[in-house]
C-alpha cells in the first residue's frame, strides 16, 4: 500500500467514525455504467473495509420501483443514484439527507462540478445552494451516425446533387430530417436501411425525453419567466407547436418499421444491427458503440443536437446524482462512499471505465476532449442542456406528457396544438392541486 492510499484509507476511516465494517446497498438503473461502477467500487471496498451490494433495476421500471421504495420508507437502499427529476420530491418529502454540512466538513465544493449537473442533480429548490446529492453521472441526449455510410463517394455525390451540400452531420433539425429522408428505405450492401431511430416509448418517460429534446430548440418554455407555473402561451406557443409537428414528421417519414414504442434499448439495437443512419440516444450508450464489432471505431460518429429554426440549440439533460437515503440505518458509512467517490483520482478512473464524470477537473483536463471519439460531443452537449420538471409532482407531470405526446406523434390523434393545449390543462391542474397555480 503506498503512502497516498494509506492517507485516503485513514480519511475514510475517520469519516466512518467506527471500525466496524458495514454492508452498504447502492440502488441504480441496470445499464452499462452500473457495471462500471461495480468495478470502480472494488477500490472503495479495499480501502474502507465496507462491502458494497448493488440493486440495479431496468430503466423501464426504474422510476416505479425506486420511487415506491422512497415513498414507502423502505430500507433496501443506503445510497441511491436517482434520476434528476426526483430531486424535488425526495428533498421536500425527507427521503434524501441534506448534504451541505457534510460537503463543507469534507471540502467538497459544488463549484468543482459542471454547473448544469449541480443544478440538475443536486439542488432543491433550483437556483439555491441546498444540496441533496453529489453529481454522479453526467448524461445528455445526442446523436450517433453511420460515419462509414456518410463517407461513401456515391452517396456523397447523390446527396450533394440533391441538397447542394455535403453529406455531413447536420447543422439544423431541417438538415437532420433531410439526411433521414435520404437514407429511408435505401439499400446499403444489399440490406434495406432506415433514416433514424428516435424515442417513442409510452410506458415510462421515453417519448417525453425525445420530444423535449427537440422542442427546446424550437422555442418551448415550461412556464412564464415572470410568473412561475403559468404555462399558457409558453408550453403551447406557436414555436412549440412547430417543434412537436416536426417530431411527428420525423416519426412519420423516417423510422424503421415497428418503432412505435422504442426507447434507449431499442435505439441501441436498431443502431448496432445496422438498421439506421441516425440514432437519438443518451451519451451513456456511446462507449458501447465505440467498441462494438459491427459499428465501432471509425464506423460511428457523434454530434450534439443541431439548431432549431431560430438558431437555438438545446438538449435534454439525463444523468443522476448520488444521495444518501434518509431511511437508511447506515448513513455515516454511506457518506464515506460519497466522500471517496468525489475524489478527483476516482472521478478520473470513473471516466476511463465508461462513467461520465461531472467533475470539472476531469472534463476540463486538456486531454479530455480527445480521450475518446465522443468526448468533445459530450462536452458540447452538456453545455446546452435543459431538463424536465423536477417538482415533487414529477411523476404526474410525466404521465401527462407521455399520454399527450404519444397520442399525437405515434397514434396520430388530433393536432400538435391540441396536444399541447391538453398538456397545459393537465399541468395547470396538477400545480393547482398543490396550490402553486
Amino acid at each position: 500500500m503506498n503512502a497516498r492510499l494509506m492517507v485516503t484509507s485513514a480519511a475514510l476511516a475517520l469519516v466512518a467514525g467506527a471500525a466496524q465494517a458495514e454492508d452498504l446497498t447502492l440502488c441504480w438503473a441496470a445499464w452499462d455504467p452500473a457495471n462500471a461502477l461495480i468495478e470502480l467500487s472494488k477500490e472503495y471496498e479495499a480501502q474502507s473495509g465496507n462491502t458494497m451490494h448493488f440493486e440495479f433495476v431496468p430503466w423501464t421500471s426504474f422510476a416505479d420501483r425506486m420511487l415506491n421504495e422512497l415513498n414507502s420508507g423502505g430500507k433496501l437502499c443506503d445510497l441511491m443514484i436517482g434520476d434528476s427529476q426526483w430531486i424535488g420530491g425526495a428533498a421536500e418529502n425527507g427521503q434524501y439527507i441534506k448534504l451541505n454540512d457534510f460537503f463543507d466538513a469534507n471540502g467538497i465544493k459544488m463549484d468543482d462540478f459542471i454547473p448544469a449537473t449541480v443544478t440538475g442533480y443536486a439542488e432543491w429548490p433550483k437556483g439555491t445552494p441546498n444540496y441533496w446529492a453529489l453529481p454522479a453521472f453526467g448524461d445528455v441526449v445526442g446523436w450517433t451516425y453511420r460515419k462509414d455510410w456518410f463517407a461513401r463517394p456515391e452517396l456523397q455525390a447523390e446527396f450533394k446533387e440533391k441538397y447542394a451540400r455535403d453529406l455531413a452531420p447536420p447543422a439544423t433539425f431541417d438538415e437532420l430530417k433531410q439526411i433521414a429522408e435520404f437514407f429511408q428505405n435505401r439499400d446499403i450492401d444489399g440490406k434495406t436501411v432506415y433514416g433514424a431511430s428516435i424515442y417513442t416509448e409510452r410506458g415510462s418517460e421515453g417519448i417525453t425525453m425525445g420530444v423535449m429534446d427537440v422542442l427546446y430548440s424550437f422555442g418551448f418554455k415550461y412556464d412564464n419567466p415572470e410568473k412561475p407555473y403559468d404555462m399558457e402561451g409558453f408550453v403551447n406557443s406557436e414555436s412549440a407547436v412547430k417543434g412537436l409537428e416536426f417530431y411527428k414528421s420525423l416519426y412519420d417519414c423516417c423510422v424503421p418499421p415497428g418503432s412505435s414504442n422504442g426507447y434507449m434499448g431499442e435505439g441501441v439495437d436498431a443502431y448496432k444491427s445496422g438498421q439506421v443512419a441516425l440514432q437519438m440516444n443518451f451519451a451513456f450508450t456511446w462507449p458501447g458503440f465505440n467498441t462494438d464489432a459491427n459499428v465501432g471505431g471509425d464506423k460511428t460518429g457523434y454530434f450534439a443536437n443541431p439548431a432549431g429554426p431560430n438558431g437555438d440549440k438545446f438538449a435534454q439533460l439525463g444523468g443522476q446524482g448520488i444521495s444518501v437515503v434518509a431511511a437508511s440505518d447506515k448513513q455515516d458509512a454511506a457518506l464515506t462512499y460519497i466522500k471517496w467517490f468525489a475524489q478527483p483520482d476516482v472521478q478520473a478512473k470513473w471516466w476511463k471505465l465508461g462513467g461520465y464524470s461531472a467533475l470539472r477537473a476531469v472534463v476540463e483536463d486538456p486531454g479530455f476532449a480527445t480521450s475518446q471519439p465522443y468526448a468533445q460531443t459530450f462536452l458540447d452537449s452538456m453545455a446546452i442542456v435543459k431538463d424536465f420538471w423536477a417538482e415533487p409532482s414529477y411523476a404526474t407531470l410525466m404521465q401527462s406528457s407521455q399520454k399527450w405526446f404519444h397520442d399525437y406523434v405515434v397514434a396520430g390523434n388530433g393536432t400538435a396544438k391540441e396536444a399541447l393545449d391538453g398538456l397545459v390543462a393537465d399541468w395547470h391542474a396538477t400545480f393547482e392541486e398543490e396550490g402553486k397555480y
